[in-house]
């Protein structure tokens, strides 16, 4: 065989070749080099750059240390984004379904229930709220600030849990004041996923479950479910608890409260024992298909996302459906249009199954009403304002969790079937008893078409109710934010 200097003496131009390979494969060998080089440069900027205090509440600290994280947490500002049936954007459900007013008479729902404006809000959001009230009533608890910030964790440790659920929420306004954020989920001083809130622990302690017995991956759902949930406010210290004694399920937590006896509040008009679900989103999740297949809420909603040599969790937190390549499309293989399509279809359906429960239910307190009117016995009614309160419960265990019942369709359209089903015995139980007192059945009902129109039928002073607010806004607020400032140095306005 021929040496390369010899074939390269009877062919001068395979020289040049050879001279030109070799320093393009140099070159590129270096461009890797460098490359590498830089990658792990960046990997540095994810130490700590300054330590974190143990309970520090302020997202802005943290970003210092983790600018990434934090400027994609900064975007939930943004609230543009509107999806067929949800999206960020600010919605008035009462205005968009006049007949959750007559179905929350007596509730604090029936005053105000807005889309919520992302976790970046949850401090403006409940301060806004007139749920909460404003300078001459203020009946909610302290419990009601605990999914709202990084300083409830903070005062636990320095009240102590129960004393913090005892307390009234309008005395810890001035302690309260960093949004939904960081410490939340991370322990500050390796990053891991913790559990701040003692009431997801304890719920799965009587499940015979230790916290860490959990995966990575399952925490990566297990920080979501600590404020993601149902919940109730137990006893007179109004202590947080999950009623997952019996499971996850909407049967298995009526079942739960029916057998303590629990009722979130009496009906205005039917006066039947109801119950107000919160936002049962892990537990309806746990129903479905991504979790039988793994998918942890951070997946969809928080998916990860690379600069440079960098790999980060994307803190922007919203619906998969304004970010369908990084989160749907890393495990499904159709078209972004055809994805959203499947959503919608789905949501499509569960919508008209609710709308259909919502119209019977506020139907038939009004007809309850009309037979405690006209004479009924508490004998005689008790079996309907059962059957309302098992009906709207599992209306609402849908209705109030987030994604319009895509988390899983098959169970949130089982359970509105069931709602419709108690609902409509319901209605035939008031017509026996209506019937029986000489009242002529169908009876006609009030005009509740609109949200002004309900409120007003439900007896609802609302002009009285925003302007307690508004003064509420004007004088109690800056001063709480004053002593907030006061306290921890700065104090970031969201």
């Amino acid at each position: 065989m021929k040496s390369i200097q010899e074939i390269t003496k009877n062919k001068p131009w395979l020289g040049w070749v050879l001279f030109v390979v070799t320093v393009v494969v140099v070159f590129l060998i270096g461009l890797f080099a460098s490359s590498i080089i830089e990658r792990r440069n960046e990997a540095y900027t994810l130490q700590q750059v300054k330590p974190i205090a143990d309970w520090e509440p302020r997202n802005e600290i943290w970003g210092e240390n983790y600018p990434r994280e934090y400027e994609t947490y900064m975007q939930m500002h943004d609230t543009t984004f509107a999806s067929k049936h949800a999206g960020s954007v600010m919605k008035d459900y009462l205005q968009e379904t006049p007949e959750l007013v007559v179905m929350w008479a007596g509730y604090a729902f029936s005053k105000e229930y807005n889309a919520p404006g992302g976790h970046v809000y949850a401090i403006k959001d409940i301060r806004n709220t007139l749920r909460t009230g404003g300078n001459k009533v203020s009946p909610q608890p302290a419990t009601c600030w605990s999914c709202k910030s990084p300083d409830v964790p903070r005062m636990m440790q320095k009240m102590g849990v129960a004393e913090f659920y005892k307390s009234k929420w309008k005395d810890l306004g001035s302690e309260i004041v960093n949004p939904i954020g960081c410490q939340d989920c991370h322990d500050p001083k390796t990053m891991d996923l913790r559990i701040t809130r003692p009431a997801l622990i304890e719920a799965l302690e009587r499940q015979g479950k230790e916290i860490k017995s959990f995966s990575h991956n399952e925490m990566r759902s297990l920080v979501c479910a600590q404020c993601h949930v149902e919940y109730y406010f137990k006893g007179e210290g109004k202590y947080l608890t999950f009623p997952w004694d019996n499971g996850f399920s909407a049967d298995a937590m009526e079942k739960y409260y029916d057998k303590i006896e629990f009722t979130d509040w009496t009906h205005q008009l039917s006066k039947a024992p109801m119950l107000k679900a919160q936002h049962p989103d892990y537990e309806l999740f746990k129903t479905g298909i991504h979790a039988d297949r793994g998918v942890s809420c951070a997946d969809c909603h928080m998916p990860y996302k690379s600069e440079g040599g960098v790999k980060f969790t994307d803190h922007h937190i919203q619906s998969p459906l304004n970010n369908v390549e990084n989160s749907c499309q890393v495990c499904h293989r159709e078209k972004t249009q055809k994805l959203i399509e499947n959503v919608y279809e789905r949501q499509d359906k569960i919508l008209e199954l609710r709308k259909i429960a919502e119209k019977i239910l506020a139907a038939t307190h009004i007809e309850a009403k009309i037979a405690w009117d006209n004479g009924a016995t508490e004998t005689e009614m008790k079996p309907a304002l059962q059957f309302i309160r098992h009906a709207q419960w599992r209306w609402d265990w849908v209705a109030a969790s987030n994604g319009l019942g895509f988390h899983s369709p098959v169970e949130a359209m089982r359970v509105l079937g069931t709602s419709i089903q108690k609902a409509e015995e319901a209605r035939k139980e008031i017509a026996l008893v209506l019937v029986k007192h000489g009242v002529k059945y169908p009876v006609a009902l009030p005009d509740y078409s609109t949200k002004d129109k309900a409120q007003k039928f439900i007896g609802l002073d609302m002009p009285a109710l925003r302007s307690d607010k508004a003064d509420f806004l004007k004088t109690t607020v800056p001063g709480w934010d004053k002593k907030a400032k006061e306290r921890q140095g700065t104090l970031q306005q969201y």
